[in-house]
């Protein structure tokens, strides 16, 4: 299983023992996945990364316990909270029995291949296995998915739709009160908003561009004062010229 939780203690010694489980066979359309489920990880992932306790991962099989294989299924990504890390990761799966409780959050990311899936027996198994939301994003607009965005909460172990808006600007949001973010379609993209911050979280391309722009706007600053200094150095070196010229005619 995929984490982009930096694991920084070891899995308990039981956890450690036990086989890690197998890698998923790839859907034939997954690298068209891949930039998405990729930004989800990266965001949700440095979003959480001060909480020892969550898990941000995905590609892996999640099941209730390994001994029955018909109903395994591989969800994009996922978020745990009150979990050990490492213990999953180990694993390479989370195990519902072995971890002690069901994710908190799954994302699926709509795919030619695996689009019908993923709102229909995904769906089904989610709410099996009780995970609070399942979210669904389809960056065609709802070619592959039911819809370009939507988003299930569990009510008494069945799933009932969390509420969208629709925008002027053609933005869909959605809110996560597991996630305490927004999820948003924007033109075929995924975003995560924070409404405490008021502000989207940025994956790493993002950041790095958002550095980039800053130290440009500090040079270009820093270029502007050095020019206000060498204009003001000018400027006074001009008028003591000029004053001594003025005492010079003074006293003749």
């Amino acid at each position: 299983m995929t984490a982009t939780t930096t694991i920084t203690s070891p899995p308990p010694s039981g956890t450690a023992r036990l086989a890690p489980l197998p890698d998923p066979p790839k859907a034939p359309d997954a690298m068209q996945q891949l930039p998405y489920i990729t930004t989800a990880y990266s965001v949700l992932d440095s979003y959480f990364h001060r909480r020892p306790d969550v898990f941000v991962g995905g590609d892996g099989y999640l099941c209730y316990d390994t001994r029955d294989r018909s109903n395994w299924v591989r969800p994009d990504c996922v978020v745990a909270f009150g979990v050990d890390p490492a213990a999953i990761f180990a694993r390479n799966g989370y195990v519902i029995s072995e971890v002690g409780k069901p994710p908190d959050f799954v994302l699926e990311v709509a795919s030619e291949s695996t689009g019908r899936r993923d709102y229909t027996h995904k769906r089904a198994s989610y709410a099996e296995y009780g995970v609070a939301e399942y979210w669904r994003f389809d960056r065609s607009g709802g070619q592959y998915h039911d819809r370009p965005l939507s988003g299930d909460h569990l009510v008494n172990g069945r799933y009932e739709p969390l509420p969208l808006d629709t925008g002027a600007d053609g933005v869909i949001r959605g809110s996560s009160p597991v996630l305490g973010l927004e999820l948003h379609w924007d033109t075929g993209q995924l975003r995560f908003y924070d409404p405490v911050a008021g502000d989207y979280l940025r994956d790493l391309r993002q950041a790095e561009a958002q550095l980039e722009a800053e130290t440009a706007a500090r040079a270009v600053a820093e270029d502007q004062r050095a020019a206000e200094v060498a204009a003001r150095t000018a400027a006074e070196a001009l008028v003591e010229r000029l004053r001594a010229q003025l005492r010079r005619l003074q006293s003749e």
